[in-house]
């Protein structure tokens, strides 16, 4: 237990609790011995460096640890965010932020332009205009920052042209990168493993810098495989991950989910439950000018 407390602690213990509001009973407890040294270990994660990389020192818990952590804290999100859906139990909107807050995060509702960076797509409101550009309406449910780490996206309605997110597949299609939603599939490397080893989960590292974005800074894998040699078929993709095009791929990573059918949906239709089984779990996009960022247009 790191510092006092942690994390699958508080999940475990939410999960458990019978009752409207376990802010109280559950929350402010373990609030209570997770603060001071807890708060100034999850702050090593605030800015964009090596820190993942770096061993434990002495008695201190070294990245892998913390990469850990922050996975177990995500789980305790998701757990809330369920009550914001109407699916279970949740502390108040300003309980679940000020949760967060007293670990150092920063809530944000990113009310402006869509930004796949900053939102989670909830709901999609399709438009006669099938090129209409992704435009949010509506913020359902607030983000949290550590520092320049995103560490929740805000959820938010969109209103788009079925060729930039259609209903049914940016709003319902596997959402990556994620433990559980009241209203979608979700994938993440912890399903499937036991009750110790799931929590062996690296958190996703996306950092806003002012250089620019960075995503999945700890991946290890080219986002097209290496098509220098291997053209054909790129190495270190899975034959689904192939008939995704590179905009897919890349969508895919932005957004942690697909925004459209794929151009290759009738030959991934032989594939029974293709949409859980992609593994962009390490992939490294490599620096692209700026107008190839984001082939999706949004």
């Amino acid at each position: 237990m790191a510092y006092g407390a942690d994390a699958r602690e508080l999940y475990e213990a939410l999960t458990w609790h019978e009752g409207p509001d376990p802010y109280a009973t559950v929350v402010g407890p373990w609030l209570d011995r997770a603060r001071g040294g807890y708060r100034r270990w999850l702050a090593g994660a605030a800015e964009d460096s090596s820190w993942w990389a770096e061993g434990a020192t002495g008695p201190e818990p070294g990245g892998q640890e913390l990469l850990w952590e922050l996975y177990a804290l995500s789980r305790v999100s998701d757990q809330l965010l369920l009550g914001f859906d109407a699916s279970g139990p949740t502390p108040s909107p300003h309980a679940y932020l000020d949760l967060f807050a007293c670990l150092g995060m920063t809530p944000f509702d990113s009310g402006g332009a869509f930004d796949p960076f900053l939102h989670e797509i909830v709901e999609v409101e399709q438009t006669p205009d099938p090129y209409a550009p992704i435009e949010a309406v509506e913020v359902l449910r607030p983000g949290l920052m550590l520092g320049q780490l995103l560490f929740a996206r805000a959820g938010v309605r969109i209103r788009a042209g079925a060729e930039h997110a259609q209903c049914g597949v940016a709003d319902r299609s596997p959402l990556y990168w994620t433990f559980r939603r009241a209203n979608r599939p979700t994938v993440d490397l912890s399903q499937g493993w036991g009750s110790n080893s799931q929590w062996r989960t690296d958190f996703r590292l996306d950092y806003r810098t002012p250089a620019g974005d960075r995503l999945n800074v700890a991946g290890d894998r080219p986002i097209d495989g290496n098509p220098e040699l291997h053209p054909d078929h790129p190495a270190n993709l899975g034959p689904e991950e192939r008939l995704l095009t590179p905009g897919e791929r890349r969508e895919l990573l932005r957004h942690r989910c697909l925004l459209r059918a794929p151009e290759a949906a009738e030959a991934l239709a032989g594939s029974p439950g293709w949409e859980r089984e992609l593994m962009p779990f390490d992939w490294r996009l490599r620096r692209l000018p700026d107008a190839e960022t984001d082939p999706s247009g949004s």
